[in-house]
Parts: structure tokens; sequence; C-alpha cells
């Protein structure tokens, strides 16, 4: 079995992450999965101002993928399926650089959509990460979304605000 939680400052390959989740596994009749990036913000608004040049995500090493690992738990024991693969990356990101993969493979289609759609949300709210958003007028922490908090809601669970994702 692939390892199911990785935190790396490194890019991934999805194809290649894939892969490693259905080798030998040939019950795998669906993989899902989800790539975050870094959004150019001035490409939506259209204003200098509001330009991402650049983010900086923070973990707490063993806490966070420990975190993670019960989150995959919890996903295995609410849905039909395999395997899950989470990558997030920390350190110093640009504008369009990918930031996290979520990846699960089941029998079939609708286990995989809804594990993954379930472990994201669970990422976006539980997982001990901070992001710092690098402006042109500096810096400044990214505060929790409150449709993040919506999101993880319609699962039955309630946000801890650890996090500022």
């Amino acid at each position: 079995m692939a390892t199911r939680v990785s935190i790396q400052n490194e890019d991934f390959n999805l194809a290649q992450e894939i892969d490693r989740l259905r080798q030998c596994d040939a019950r795998v009749g669906a993989v899902c999965s989800f790539v975050g990036t870094v959004r150019d913000t001035r490409a939506l608004t259209g204003q200098l101002q509001d330009e991402v040049k650049s983010m900086t995500l923070e973990h707490y090493p063993g806490m966070t993928e420990k975190s993670i690992e019960t989150m995959i738990d919890e996903a295995h024991q609410r849905f039909d399926i395999y395997q899950a693969r989470v990558i997030h990356r920390v350190g110093e990101l640009a504008a369009t650089d990918q930031i996290v993969m979520v990846a699960v493979t089941s029998a079939h289609r609708g286990e995989s959509f809804k594990a993954c759609e379930f472990l994201m949300d669970y990422l976006k709210t539980q997982a001990p990460f901070w992001k710092k958003e690098h402006t042109p007028q500096g810096a400044h922490w990214v505060d929790a979304r409150v449709s993040d908090d919506r999101a993880l809601a319609r699962w039955g669970i309630e946000p801890n605000h650890l996090t500022a994702n």
C-alpha cells in the first residue's frame, strides 16, 4: 500500500500518484482526485492591489500527519473506499503552484467522489496548516472561511478553528 500522507516542499505528479494507488489492486473501478492550486487573485479581480505574489504554508511536523491520518481513517469509516492519498505542500509557493492533492480509490465512483470531497472539506478546516499571503501591500495570514465551515458542517463535523486555511 502506498504512503497515505506526505507533507513536502516538492511538487507532485498527479498521474504518478494515481498509478501508485492503482498498482496491484484489481478491485479499483474508480479513482477520484482533487488538486488545489495557489490562485492568481489578480487574474480573478483584475486589481493589482489584490495580487498574491506568493504564499507561505506552515505546519507542525508530526501533528499534521497524524491529523490527516485520522481524517483518512474517518473517510474509511464513512465511505466504501480502498485507499486514500493526501499530499500537502509547505514552504514558499508561487501563484499557480500546486498546493494539495487528494486521491481516493473505490469500486464505484460515487464513494470515491464523496470521500475525496469529505477529505478536502476536512483538510480546509481541521488540518493544522497556516497560510500567509504575500501581496504588494505586505504579508497577511489567511483566516478560515465561513464557506469552508459550512462545507464541513454538512458532514456533521463542527470546525475547531485550529487552522487558518
